[in-house]
């Protein structure tokens, strides 16, 4: 049985300037390993909030020449931690980056990196307009990775509202999911809460939610409120709206309790979708074979 661990997640109002952001999130994350927490994450966008998709092009870097990500490696090592980037904008190309999530190892070396596989398209009331795929490589694959404690599996942001990732992800043997963010304040206080617990129960899984909150050089706000949540729904830990950091215990076997009591991951079952008349009512009817 794995002993359980202290895990943060670090909340941040990212800006335009690299060194700042990356500041500030040095900062918090040795506060959150002062605390206890041996497994900290950071929100989206951890390092670049840009003012427009062409400043942050311009600022992005290839993976290998990423300062912030060497950075991160160096503090991971530093202080032996586990450490989640949550996203870091990696120039994959002339005209895309990638949404990259980072899991650093407490030797710096890095264990597992996730690119965003939905990406943000979208306009909401208000004229608020979003079109990430413009300048972002979407990502196919669904990665997850081992902790001593136990296997995690990666989303980031706008992954949240598609339940069939993370349902992949459980079936993959992950007890806890990170789930790192930007969500816009009209979303956020509408469905950040709701999602986040729903994923957690639909799968007896732990979620990590670090997050973006405040307002930004590019005139976006985001929601704040980062979360941790347990496999049966509850609210650990919850942040405000500011920078700052919150922490909780994550026991293993609560998850394994959770699956136990409910156990939808064993009872799901393939079906075939039909309209009009049922395929049941046509079986009945000797309209359709057994076959």
């Amino acid at each position: 049985m794995t002993a359980p661990f202290q895990a943060a997640c670090v909340q941040l109002c990212a800006g335009e300037e690299i060194g700042e952001n990356v500041a500030a999130a040095v900062a918090l994350i040795r506060e959150a390993k002062a605390a206890g927490a041996s497994f900290i994450a950071t929100p989206e966008n951890t390092s670049l909030m840009a003012a427009d998709a062409g400043a942050k092009l311009d600022k992005s870097f290839a993976q290998e020449h990423d300062p912030a990500l060497a950075v991160f490696r160096a503090l991971a090592e530093e202080l032996s931690i586990w450490l989640m980037i949550g996203s870091l904008a990696i120039k994959v190309s002339e005209t895309r980056t990638a949404n990259r999530s980072f899991l650093i190892r407490p030797d710096g070396s890095i264990a597992a990196q996730y690119d965003k596989i939905h990406l943000f398209d979208v306009d909401l009331p208000g004229g608020e307009l979003y079109r990430e795929s413009d300048t972002v490589a979407g990502g196919d694959i669904a990665v997850t990775a081992d902790l001593p404690a136990g296997r995690i599996g990666f989303s980031v942001c706008y992954d949240l509202r598609f339940p069939q990732l993370y349902r992949a992800l459980a079936e993959a043997g992950a007890f806890l999911f990170t789930v790192p963010a930007a969500f816009t304040e009209t979303t956020g206080r509408a469905h950040w809460e709701v999602l986040l617990r729903a994923r957690a129960i639909e799968n007896g899984a732990f979620v990590l939610a670090p997050a973006q909150g405040g307002l930004h050089a590019n005139g976006r706000r985001t929601y704040g409120h980062s979360l941790i949540i347990s496999p049966w729904g509850e609210i650990l830990a919850q942040a405000g709206t500011e920078p700052g950091f919150i922490l909780a215990e994550i026991d293993p076997e609560k998850s394994r309790a959770a699956r136990a009591q409910i156990p939808s991951l064993r009872h799901g079952r393939r079906f075939t979708l039909t309209t009009g008349i049922s395929l049941a009512e046509k079986r009945l009817s000797g309209e359709a074979s057994e076959d």
